[in-house]
């Protein structure tokens, strides 16, 4: 029961976190820092090509991010693939339309653990983390959030 406890406590500690200003490049060698993005929620989502979970969440990613990007969401997706190219390809090939960072784990660390794909964190307009999703989620799931956090309708 105890460890039940600390856990839960954890988990608490973990989704109110100020966020370091992370930084990576994405594919295209562009800076993407949780800074540039004060003042919009950020999706900040870690995956694979080879995660069927992780391909089975891109199409709602893609829409999540085309309906917000300019107005009030960003979705950043940060790669664990072994290559770049395979990235590449599958970006190109299924027209993903938001930022995609080929990442490792060590990277991964600037935001906070990444034990499954997909895993999920998102940031509020301050840059404050507030929430941790391991495995897949969806955007109704994402939007519904933000609404019940900002008490906005979409």
């Amino acid at each position: 029961m105890r460890k039940l406890a600390l856990f839960c406590a954890a988990l608490l500690l973990a989704g109110s976190a100020w966020a370091g200003d992370f930084s990576f490049t994405d594919i295209h060698g562009k800076p993407v820092k949780l800074s540039d993005y004060r003042g919009r929620w950020v999706l900040v989502n870690f995956w694979a090509t080879w995660c069927p979970p992780c391909l089975r969440e891109v199409p709602d990613l893609m829409e999540l991010h085309r309906t917000h990007k300019d107005k009030d969401l960003v979705v950043i997706g940060v790669s664990l693939d072994s290559t770049r190219e395979s990235v590449k390809e599958f970006v190109s090939k299924h027209a993903v339309n938001y930022p995609i960072v080929v990442g490792d784990y060590k990277q991964a660390k600037q935001i906070g653990e990444v034990e499954v794909l997909p895993t999920s964190y998102l940031y509020d307009p301050q840059g404050k983390q507030i929430s941790y999703q391991p495995g897949i989620l969806s955007r109704e799931d994402v939007e519904s959030y933000i609404r019940s956090k900002s008490g906005k309708a979409n």
